[in-house]
């Protein structure tokens, strides 16, 4: 400038910086004194492509605490110190019991079908044999359903024939009435199927004959009846009422085989 002062250089001033205070027509620019050189004016910066933004990833979880390795301690020394504890979890709310489901029974076996055949041969087999078991039971009934009035006769019967066999004069009345009384009871007996049968001078019968005691006899031979308190008595094919019997011994005195012996020498 005329007044002698520089002018400040750009420094996007191309020029050379010989010929950079130079003015038009060869004169030089000077700085004033104490004024501060101007600042080059900055470059503008090239600008970058706008760079393409990665997708935003989520945050992840943080990782628990790892323990640090276990490290055996030689005695006497201090141990490492542990690690902090994991915060201890809230307990679980506990859940109700379930009701129990009740025990299920074994099924049962399938039943076999029947034989029905067989069945009904057995069935018709046990009918029949009621049938004639009920005919059978019906007369029997029948046939010796006066079975009881008659026993109650035969006391009757037995003390008319007690009396009549210790009588002594058979032509008198009375005693010819009494016979005729026995007669009657006699015949009305028999014509109900009730008849005495004798039991004296023959073996025992238990199915006919009771005996009460054994006595000897002269007369009758050891093992047969001898005498009959009682009268036996049948009605038809059964029994009405059993004889009681008094069996024989055989003799009172009889001789010893030694003695038999010496008789027959």
């Amino acid at each position: 400038m005329e007044n002698g002062t520089r002018m400040p250089v750009s420094a996007n001033d191309n020029r050379d910086p010989r010929t950079a205070n130079t003015l038009p027509g060869g004169a030089r620019q000077t700085a004033a004194p104490g004024a501060r050189p101007a600042a080059a004016p900055d470059k503008p910066a090239p600008q970058e492509p706008p760079k393409a933004q990665k997708p935003v990833e989520p945050p992840k979880a943080p990782e628990p605490p790892k323990e640090p390795p276990k490290t055996e301690t030689p005695a006497g020394t201090a141990k490492a110190p542990e690690p902090p504890k994991k915060p201890e979890e809230p307990p679980k709310p506990q859940e109700p019991p379930k009701a129990q489901e009740p025990e299920k029974k074994p099924e049962p076996a399938k039943p076999q079908e029947p034989d029905w055949k067989d069945l009904y041969a057995r069935l018709l087999a046990d009918f029949d044999n009621f049938k004639k078991r009920t005919a059978r039971d019906r007369e029997d009934t029948y046939r010796y359903a006066e079975a009881e009035i008659l026993k109650d006769i035969l006391p009757a019967v037995d003390n008319l024939a007690l009396a009549l066999s210790n009588t002594k004069n058979n032509k008198d009345p009375f005693v010819k009435g009494v016979w005729l009384v026995y007669d009657t009871f006699l015949s009305a007996l028999k014509e109900h199927g009730a008849e005495p049968f004798d039991s004296i001078g023959k073996p025992l019968d238990t199915e006919r004959m009771e005996a009460i005691a054994q006595i000897p006899s002269e007369t009758v031979a050891e093992g047969l009846v001898s005498n009959e308190v009682k009268r036996g008595w049948m009605l038809k094919d059964k029994v009405l009422r059993a004889a009681q019997v008094v069996m024989s011994s055989g003799p009172l005195n009889k001789p010893n085989e030694a003695d038999a012996a010496k008789q027959g020498s």
